[in-house]
């Protein structure tokens, strides 16, 4: 410690589909912890990313992205992104610098002007994907449209302005404990963190149906050897059509998932991993309370 008062505090973050929440965070903490992929809705939990220094713990709620839902899993998400409002000690609303302000983000705006006294900071994402003089008319558009605490143009890619972003909510901060030890970075277990691996390179790989309707579950992880984890887990889909894709020709989609997963789960616990994957169909599982909860989607998470 430094001898100055430490400080701690919860940062939600917020916005729609694909903003670059995900990214953001996994620049801050500096380790994989929320999964990422081109196609909307990616993260489904509320994933907790802690970023700690000599002063301060900032534990950071990167939420789904908030959307129409058009089923009890969908419901599950967005109901779990607004509750993190009434959470935190600071917002972070993600936006993009490459797209006008639309109905969604609207939405999401009407919400954050139901939360009282919690400072609100306006991110506006890829600023690396448009001119400056471009990116002048989307903070006016947004200015007008909230009293924001501040607006932070940034690149979560890149990390652009992420330093100057971090440091500005970190004064906000008040005197608190340290929640985590300090070499942690995320208050999830391995067991979920190594689903989510899983899981997102099944949104890489396969086409636009098959992500939105896939749960992984991870059976087994147990030790082979002192230097060697077994681990097995099953991937849920709705449909036939849906584990023939996921599958592949000969088994090729399904063994590039692994083969890319194994590399990335290596990396999360230091040590060569034997992964077994196997796929199972369950109809209509997104609609099914039951299935929802047994999958890690549960109400009593929000």
């Amino acid at each position: 410690m430094s001898g100055k008062e430490f400080k701690s505090g919860f940062v939600a973050i917020v916005g729609r589909p694909n903003v670059g929440k995900s990214t953001l965070l996994n620049h801050i903490v500096g380790e994989k912890v929320a999964i990422m992929s081109n196609k909307a809705q990616t993260t489904r939990n509320k994933i907790q990313g802690i970023y700690t220094t000599d002063d301060e713990q900032i534990v950071f709620i990167d939420t789904p992205g908030i959307h129409k839902p058009h089923n009890s899993l969908g419901d599950f998400m967005v109901k779990s992104a607004l509750s993190a409002l009434h959470e935190a000690d600071a917002i972070w609303f993600v936006v993009n610098a490459d797209e006008e302000r639309g109905r969604g983000d609207d939405f999401i705006i009407e919400r954050l002007k139901e939360v009282s006294g919690t400072p609100i900071y306006l991110v506006i994402n890829k600023i690396d994907l448009v001119h400056p003089n471009d990116l002048l008319p989307i903070m006016e558009s947004y200015r007008e449209a909230l009293d924001w605490n501040e607006i932070f143009p940034i690149s979560a890619r890149s990390g652009a302005n992420v330093p100057e972003l971090l440091e500005t909510v970190a004064k906000e901060l008040t005197a608190g404990p340290q929640y985590f030890p300090a070499d942690q970075i995320t208050d999830h277990p391995e067991r979920f963190v190594i689903g989510e691996l899983i899981r997102e390179k099944i949104l890489q790989l396969t086409s636009q149906e098959v992500p939105h309707s896939v749960a992984v579950v991870i059976e087994k992880i147990e030790r082979e050897t002192e230097q060697k984890v077994q681990i097995q887990a099953t991937i849920v889909v709705e449909r036939p059509g849906q584990k023939s894709i996921i599958i592949g020709k000969q088994g090729a989609v399904i063994k590039q998932v692994g083969i890319r997963a194994r590399k990335d789960i290596e990396r999360l616990l230091g040590d060569r991993v034997n992964l077994q994957l196997w796929v199972k169909v369950e109809d209509r599982w997104l609609d099914k309370p039951q299935a929802l909860q047994s999958y890690g989607y549960s109400e009593e998470d929000y």
